[in-house]
């Protein structure tokens, strides 16, 4: 592979409108959340830290928390077929719903990003028990992936309303070194790339910060392009990568 040089862009700074505190969560819909918990428990040391099903009154699937330092995972998997978990399974195996976004404000971020463009998925709404409450609201982005917007600051649970303890005191396994998320790749379609760096200047605020074109990405028989979008405080960065033309399919493909 060639090495890649990038063209860095540094527009003018601008008033953030959606001011991010980093990455909230990570939630997969995977084949087997309690057999996925355990991979990252014992290959990745992370801690077990909640979970939610039917002992804790949700009756169509099942979720496992897992946690290291700040980066927080949510294995998720469906108690029955003919369902949105279930289908999204189906249709591209283990992989990312949620990308979640910790704000300090869910409501105002729900209407800067809406009123700018974005698609909603969850209106503002609050979920609480014995240890406060957290608000949650959401908005659509790529493929089946979703935005949402955490504000927590009024609780002081493990993880969220819904979910009770949990933990395997005779398995804790050391960390691995594991911080935070650093980004999160999105992977598009055909001259898609250009379509999804707007979105996220418009509607969410951010800024291209590094941009790779198929001759930065290749090899002799796949290539593609990337445009790193970051927002106001750097704390959320998002390459989005689209296919470019090789003797065979992109990596991205």
């Amino acid at each position: 592979m060639q090495t890649a040089t990038a063209t860095e862009n540094k527009p003018a700074v601008q008033p953030d409108f959606l001011p991010l505190q980093g990455t909230d969560y990570v939630e997969f819909y995977v084949g087997n959340a309690k057999q996925a918990a355990h991979f990252y428990i014992s290959a990745f040391g992370f801690q077990a830290i909640a979970y939610a099903g039917p002992e804790t009154g949700v009756k169509e699937k099942v979720s496992y928390v897992v946690r290291q330092n700040k980066l927080t995972f949510v294995l998720t998997t469906p108690l029955r077929a003919n369902n949105e978990i279930a289908d999204h399974i189906y249709k591209h195996g283990d992989g990312v719903k949620f990308l979640a976004l910790r704000v300090d404000d869910a409501r105002d971020a729900w209407e800067q990003t809406t009123k700018r463009g974005g698609k909603s998925f969850s209106k503002p709404h609050i979920l609480n028990d014995a240890e406060g409450e957290v608000v949650l609201s959401g908005i659509y982005t790529y493929g089946d992936t979703v935005h949402l917007f955490v504000e927590r600051k009024n609780y002081k649970g493990a993880f969220m309303p819904g979910f009770r303890n949990w933990s395997n005191p005779h398995f804790t396994p050391g960390d691995t070194g594991l911080l935070y998320v650093d980004h999160c790749v999105g992977n598009v379609g055909w001259n898609q790339m250009n379509k999804w760096v707007k979105f996220y200047e418009e509607v969410m605020g951010f800024r291209n910060i590094l941009s790779f074109d198929d001759n930065d990405i290749s090899t002799e028989y796949s290539a593609l392009m990337s445009k790193v979008m970051s927002n106001g405080n750097g704390y959320v960065k998002f390459p989005i990568n689209e296919p470019a033309e090789g003797k065979k399919k992109s990596q991205v493909e």
